[in-house]
């Protein structure tokens, strides 16, 4: 980030979501730089065969998220992209470091419905916070295997042996294999 003072500046976060293709990134950077726009953030995978992209952007005020939404629109038309914007508070800007210990969490198992909200609904309701997530169907068409893997910081109390417990029940509903580590961030 920039040394300007952040009250100074005017922080979007701009999601980027369209059929898989080369140029999607270089043409969401292009508008953004073209705008005067610093990255301060940003975050992107596939989903399928979907790509999609979210990024935390700021410029220095007076600035609207209408304006980023027109400078997207001939990209967006030609790349057959869907582009929103959503104005952020100065306290939705700010990093906070997630507070607790953080541990990863995997769920292996047939796929079926119901895997991430059980073992998601099952976090929230101890105060467990998700960081990151993700899932993938992996093995073959006659046999596939769905992995979930998610990030998670553990409120002050809990303990990655009380999650590896507290899933346990879960695992056995679901007939799914789930294991849970300590990871330790990496600072730079």
């Amino acid at each position: 980030m920039s040394t300007k003072k952040t009250d100074s500046l005017a922080h979007y976060a701009v999601t980027v979501v369209g059929k898989d293709r080369p140029g999607i990134v270089a043409a969401t950077a292009g508008v953004l730089y073209r705008l005067g726009c610093n990255v301060e953030d940003s975050s992107s995978t596939m989903l399928g065969g979907e790509f999609s992209m979210i990024l935390i952007v700021s410029h220095e005020k007076p600035f609207s998220k209408s304006r980023i939404l027109e400078e997207f629109r001939g990209v967006a038309e030609e790349m057959g992209l869907t582009v929103a914007a959503r104005t952020l508070s100065p306290d939705e800007v700010a990093y906070q470091a997630p507070g607790g210990e953080l541990c990863m969490v995997s769920v292996y198992g047939s796929d079926r419905p119901g895997i991430i909200y059980r073992v998601t609904k099952e976090l929230a309701e101890r105060k467990v916070n998700i960081t990151d997530l993700n899932t993938k169907l992996i093995g073959t068409k006659e046999e596939p295997v769905y992995v979930l893997m998610l990030e998670a910081a553990l409120p002050e109390g809990i303990a990655v042996e009380d999650v590896t417990a507290m899933l346990d029940k879960i695992k056995k509903e679901l007939n799914v294999e789930i294991s849970v580590r300590s990871i330790t961030p990496v600072s730079l």
